[in-house]
């Protein structure tokens, strides 16, 4: 079994297109949300003594006492020796005030270096600067997206959420990536839809993939495999949040992930 870890209920509804068009029917996947923000799971997992290189500490069992004590049981039949791999989706959020920007990222820092191996304690994906960076584009495939940043003070004076529904081409129309099925739609069409979908996947794959090798690199082209989250965050400080402006290269994790869990052959299959 694979298990997902998402921030919020938008990521799972991303997840769940990915998972019609790209994952076999019978694959077998489990999908918990943990309803807050990375910063606020860094306390939680500090709280259960992870964080400190101790691998024989269980993720699933770790999340499992977290989310129970929310009153949340949702993992509450899933057994540790049936999950074979884990993945964290989550926010850098780097407008959050609650604490300093470099507390924040000392955390996240810390978090990324923990979370590396999907088969071990689980691979942690992040969104630059939230999930809602996978709608920030113009039209399909967007040859400008390598170029896009947002910076702090923008974010915390207006929400990202309402910048990406004045900037994109798509507005809140969800169905280029998530097809609908209306009950007039004959299996032609259905299957138009879906290949629609697939395909304008294939793009944001590209443009994000190029753009983190990019920010990494600066090379805006796909590389053999991608950068690491730590190494993507860590040149996302150096060249991008820690600057005058303060800014962060806009960079959605799904692509990414999709890319490192099929291959290269996903940008190009048909």
């Amino acid at each position: 079994m694979i298990l997902f870890v998402f921030e919020g209920k938008d990521d799972k509804i991303y997840f769940e297109s990915i998972k019609r068009l790209f994952f076999p029917e019978k694959s077998d996947t489990f999908v918990c949300t943990y309803n807050s923000n990375i910063y606020s799971l860094y306390t939680k997992l500090k709280e259960h003594d992870v964080l400190r290189g101790m691998l024989e500490v269980n993720t699933v069992s770790v999340f499992k006492e977290i989310l129970s004590e929310r009153g949340d049981e949702t993992l509450k039949d899933i057994r540790e020796d049936e999950v074979s791999e884990i993945y964290l989706f989550f926010d850098y959020d780097f407008q959050e005030s609650s604490r300093t920007l470099e507390e924040n990222n000392r955390r996240l820092s810390e978090m990324l270096e923990y979370f590396a191996d999907e088969t071990e304690s689980g691979k942690l994906y992040i969104n630059y600067p939230m999930v809602e960076s996978l709608r920030y584009t113009k039209e399909l495939p967007d040859a400008n997206y390598w170029k896009y940043t947002v910076a702090r003070q923008r974010c915390q004076e207006e929400s990202f959420k309402h910048q990406v529904h004045e900037f994109s081409f798509y507005r809140a129309n969800l169905e280029y990536i998530i097809p609908a099925v209306k009950p007039a739609d004959n299996e032609a069409r259905i299957l138009l839809k879906a290949d629609t979908a697939r395909q304008n996947w294939r793009h944001l794959i590209t443009m994000n993939l190029s753009k983190s090798n990019y920010v990494c690199n600066g090379r805006n082209e796909i590389p053999e495999e991608a950068d690491s989250q730590k190494a993507l965050f860590d040149n996302q400080l150096s060249k991008y949040v820690e600057t005058e402006e303060c800014k962060v290269a806009i960079l959605n994790a799904f692509p990414i992930f999709l890319f490192e869990y099929f291959g290269g052959r996903i940008i190009n299959a048909k």
